[in-house]
Parts: C-alpha cells; sequence; structure tokens
C-alpha cells in the first residue's frame, strides 16, 4: 500500500515585511532629520553666565525690532531711522565682509511676534551671519 510521508513543521518567519517596513521608517527618519535641522544657529544667553561672556576689540552689530514691526541697525547712516530688512542684510554683510569675527546681536520688543524676529534671523543668515546673538534684560527680583 501507498504510504504518506509525514510533512514536517517549517519552522522559518518570513521576513520580507519586516524588511519592508524598515525601509519605509528609514526613509520617514531621514526625510524628517532633514526638515528639523534646517535653521539659524542661535547663541542663547543665560542670566548665570552674562558675566562670562566675551569682550571683543570690535563692537558687536545691534539689529533691533520694536514692537510696530520697524527694524533698526547700528551700523549705516542714521541708527535712530527704521531700515528695511533687505537693506539691513546687505549693510551687515558688507561689515562682515571688512571683520568676519564681529559679532552680531539681535534686539527685540517683548511685543514683537516669533515670526518677525524669524524672518529678520532669516535675513541675517542669507546676509551670511554664522551667529546670532540675542539680548536679554536683566531683571531686578
Amino acid at each position: 500500500m501507498y504510504q504518506r510521508k509525514k510533512r514536517r513543521p517549517v519552522a522559518e518567519i518570513n521576513v520580507v515585511p519586516y524588511i519592508d517596513v524598515m525601509l519605509v521608517l528609514l526613509i520617514i527618519f531621514m526625510a524628517t532629520a532633514a526638515v528639523i535641522t534646517h535653521g539659524v544657529k542661535v547663541d542663547l544667553p543665560q542670566m548665570e553666565q552674562s558675566e562670562l561672556v566675551e569682550a571683543t576689540e570690535t563692537p558687536p552689530i545691534v539689529v533691533s525690532i520694536d514692537a510696530d514691526g520697524n527694524y533698526y541697525a547700528s551700523i549705516g547712516i542714521d541708527p535712530e531711522e527704521p531700515m528695511e530688512a533687505v537693506d539691513i542684510a546687505a549693510q551687515v554683510k558688507l561689515a562682515l565682509d571688512k571683520d568676519p569675527k564681529t559679532p552680531v546681536m539681535l534686539k527685540g520688543d517683548g511685543k514683537v511676534t516669533y515670526q518677525e524676529v524669524l524672518l529678520l534671523m532669516d535675513f541675517l543668515k542669507k546676509a551670511g551671519v554664522p551667529s546670532v546673538g540675542l539680548m536679554t534684560e536683566s531683571f531686578e527680583q
């Protein structure tokens, strides 16, 4: 008589779906990492270390935003006259071409929106500023 062979149970795991999922996750992480690292390097001063800030021979370029959204720069013909962000970026670029180690500080009014500060920082980044310092005032307790 014909005798059937017993089939052994197969103990293999199909890993192809796991590889597909891992490749999709890798692509997602690579795409989000490129988006997250976009921005301007900002040096945020801390109040405890404010006395330890290194004094440089060149005075910093101070770019300001008032509560109405007007831009000012400590360089140029008249520092008290409002300027366009494009003009400030051009003057900062000229100053940095003369002395690349000149620090650039950003001073913004407390009522200015975050979007306006980011817009000015973007103009400064396009002007070639490697690092922007944010000015703060110390408050008395």
